[in-house]
């Protein structure tokens, strides 16, 4: 038998997740081409915001292979465990 409700919540789940991520890194790429508009003076703020969307789509690309591959996964709790 089917279980719907953790269908429902997996496919929520991706959605809300490849959402994030591709939020994260066209804010990037634009955030990356505004720096560079004006090229006698380098947006420093613009250029930062970048690097950290980046760093988002990272972190969530890491955190969806650690979930996903068991090996990983059970690494993960076992260093989570511990440290706490």
């Amino acid at each position: 038998m089917i279980d719907w409700f953790g269908f429902v919540i997996v496919a929520i789940t991706t959605l809300v997740g490849a959402g994030f991520v591709v939020t994260m890194y066209s804010l990037g790429v634009r955030l990356t081409a505004v720096s560079a508009d004006d090229e006698a003076h380098v947006n420093h703020v613009a250029q930062w915001g970048a690097y950290v969307c980046f760093g988002f789509c990272v972190l969530a690309v890491a955190i969806a292979i650690i979930l996903i591959v068991p090996a990983f996964s059970a690494a993960a709790a076992h260093l989570i465990g511990s440290i706490f």
